[in-house]
């Protein structure tokens, strides 16, 4: 789609405002919306979040000299301090004991405690499926002896096979 405003180049920023009650939207490319003021929402805010993380590590990890290296990545405990990026998955091995305490600090935990819905079942009960399978093989065979008792008339005998039905469908 163009953009509304240039009507020349290819929109990338959608504009939604509401004023007065009414709801406008226009969409915009790179450099109108750059003119117009809607680049950028957070103008003053820097999306350094390694930086971040590193102050993180680097108030609660100690200066090592660098003789601790992860095998897998080469990454050294000052490495991650100064980063605040772990290099591999075998640096939370190498580095356990050092950065366990860090992370149980911004985490307030280190084990997922999360919950699950009770209507999941996880596992198959395999004798659960084996009795559906004959219940249904038994219900398919009691409606076949259900439609002969009915074609020779023995009402009775269709009225139990129909109760036996509804038991094993309930």
């Amino acid at each position: 789609m163009l953009c509304q405003h240039c009507k020349k180049n290819e929109a990338t920023t959608v504009v939604k405002t509401m004023i007065n009650g009414e709801y406008a939207e226009y969409r915009l490319c790179h450099e109108c919306a750059h003119e117009l003021g809607y680049d950028s929402m957070f103008p003053d805010f820097s999306a350094d979040f390694g930086g971040l993380l590193s102050s993180f590590f680097s108030n609660a990890l100690p200066a090592i000299s660098g003789a601790a290296h992860c095998n897998t990545c080469g990454s050294t405990l000052n490495d991650i301090k100064r980063t605040g990026k772990v290099g591999c998955a075998d640096c939370y091995d190498t580095f356990f004991s050092e950065l366990m305490p860090t992370i149980r600090n911004i985490h307030g935990n280190t084990e997922h405690k999360g919950k699950r819905p009770n209507a999941i079942e996880y596992t198959v009960n395999e004798d659960k499926k084996d009795q559906t399978e004959s219940a249904e093989d038994k219900i398919a065979a009691l409606r076949a002896e259900l439609k002969k008792a009915i074609e020779d008339e023995n009402f009775e005998r269709a009225a139990q096979l129909r109760d036996e039905i509804k038991e094993l469908e309930g």
